[in-house]
């Protein structure tokens, strides 16, 4: 049973659900005010838990392996099998460490995060650490294959990039899915099955995404998402990437396009939904992915070299298109080609 909080305690949730989670996330904060109550709360912690290890996993002032030891340590808090003093050590070893004042202050409300995660209902809590196990899954997959590598390192083929986009991004589409049927009556006009299908495809497409706008960054990093075995058959590695962008659009504009195709994942999925507060939720990043892909089509070869972001004027533009069109599904796809072109 779901126990009552304290006072105290619901303060605690109310500056989770605003302040800092408005202060990690600009656009998915925004798809999170238009969800109906009983969505709201596990899916704005599963949020916030979910930025806390990708934080403790991109600390960049510590060796990769002791990122993995405390992601693991992490993981097992989420879990509910480390002790409270465990997390105690773990906020004042890490949030020091943090470069930006939101994310310290994310680490910082670790406590606060999992005592709000104890309260949850118990069908949703089991979700949301089914859904953390398997992001920390992909966090640690990346720790293994880029964490202390002096050259830029490559994931090997096309099935470990899909691995790794379904374990931090895909699994997410499945628990918005799962939780849907739960919490809202008639919540799709697809059956589930399909809705899980198409949420996996719209998670790793959204991914997808971050990746292609993140490539430049990830690269100066040591890190190279775009299959090894690609690079080699274009006899370019992953070092020459930066170098030779040129060389490398081919492969680029591919992947760009495997993104669109899984954006349209969820334009098929956000039409299916009934609840229109569900729907224009989850139809949101999808179109801001949509205009992301504009612009690094736009960038060309260049967009590994400058920073690619939807202005905060472009974002109200497609939230005013949404209000505009009161979330109707039949809307969508004809947004998503606008935002595309």
């Amino acid at each position: 049973m779901q126990e009552v909080m304290s006072e105290r305690s619901s303060a605690s949730v109310r500056r989770l659900q605003t302040a800092i989670l408005r202060s990690v996330s600009r656009s998915f904060y925004l798809s999170i005010r238009f969800l109906p109550a009983p969505l709201r709360d596990p899916v704005a912690l599963a949020y916030l838990l979910a930025r806390t290890t990708d934080t403790v996993a991109d600390t960049p002032r510590i060796s990769g392996t002791l990122r993995a030891e405390t992601l693991q340590t992490l993981s097992k808090a989420i879990q509910g099998k480390a002790s409270r003093s465990v997390v105690v050590d773990l906020v004042a070893s890490f949030a020091p460490l943090q470069q930006h004042t939101a994310e310290r202050t994310l680490v910082e409300s670790l406590p606060d995060c999992l005592e709000w995660l104890d309260h949850l209902d118990i069908s949703d809590r089991v979700d949301v650490r089914a859904l953390l196990e398997k992001i920390t899954q992909g966090q640690m997959l990346d720790l293994k294959c880029f964490g202390d590598t002096a050259e830029i390192a490559a994931l090997p083929t096309a099935a470990d990039l899909d691995e790794y986009t379904f374990l931090v991004a895909g699994c997410v589409g499945e628990f918005w899915t799962r939780l849907g049927f739960r919490h809202i009556r008639k919540f799709a006009r697809l059956p589930e099955d399909e809705m899980l299908a198409l949420g996996k495809g719209y998670g790793m497409g959204l991914q997808l995404v971050n990746i292609l706008r993140d490539a430049g960054s990830d690269l100066e990093a040591g890190r190279c998402y775009f299959p090894e075995d690609e690079l080699t058959s274009a006899r370019l590695t992953p070092s020459q990437i930066l170098s030779e962008p040129e060389r490398f659009q081919p492969i680029y504009r591919n992947w760009v396009d495997k993104a669109e195709r899984d954006l349209e994942c969820g334009i098929q999925y956000s039409r299916a939904i009934r609840n229109r507060r569900v729907a224009a939720a989850t139809v949101l990043p999808g179109l801001i992915g949509a205009r992301t892909l504009a612009l690094l089509r736009e960038a060309g070869a260049t967009a590994l070299h400058r920073k690619i972001k939807v202005s905060r004027r472009e974002v109200r533009e497609i939230i005013a298109r949404l209000a505009l069109t009161f979330a109707v599904g039949s809307k969508f796809a004809a947004m998503f080609e606008r935002f595309l072109r």
